[in-house]
């Protein structure tokens, strides 16, 4: 009796689960973007960009095509034989598919020149890639170990010198008509 009862209340068997590998885990699943209207990109599992050298022409299974072929998204999980650079896949708040390019656009106070700024940039893990004749007091970062994910994890880091007044990732998204 005691064993049917024992019997009868048993759990089934509970099959083995497997979680799916986070390929992009050195990334932050949420980047925040302005100080007074922020925006809100969100890591979107399930997709994935290819960083081509050159424009690709494997680009019959993608789900969007940006700069001319040489970054392609697509849906599912990396294939391991890809040898070329990966990242993640963010969204807009609206939606909106966006790719990370590693490059970070910074701004200080109209009479704070970035020349004179090299030394906190630096400090916070970053170079200059292209200074703006037009706009001295702005220009395009990069991360000094070249490596995206340290460049949109180091944007509190860019934030937090003084005189910045703006920091934002470049983020790759579908041209849309208006």
């Amino acid at each position: 009796m005691i064993e049917l009862f024992f019997q009868a209340c048993s759990l089934p068997p509970i099959a083995e689960v497997r979680f799916q590998p986070d390929y992009f885990n050195e990334y932050p699943q949420q980047i925040h973007v302005g100080k007074d209207a922020p925006v809100l990109f969100s890591r979107q599992p399930g997709y994935y960009a290819v960083h081509y050298k050159e424009p690709s022409t494997v680009i019959s299974s993608a789900v969007l095509v940006l700069n001319e072929g040489k970054i392609v998204v697509f849906a599912g999980e990396p294939k391991p034989e890809i040898k070329d650079t990966l990242s993640p896949v963010y969204t807009l708040e609206g939606g909106s598919l966006a790719v990370p390019t590693g490059l970070v656009f910074i701004r200080f106070a109209e009479d704070v020149e970035v020349e004179s700024q090299q030394a906190a940039i630096n400090q916070a893990g970053y170079e200059v890639v292209e200074s703006l004749a037009y706009a001295p007091h702005a220009a395009w970062l990069r991360a000094k170990s070249d490596k995206m994910s340290d460049g949109l994890q180091g944007i509190a880091q860019l934030e937090a010198i003084p005189n910045v007044e703006n920091v934002e990732p470049q983020m790759l998204m579908e041209m849309r008509r208006r």
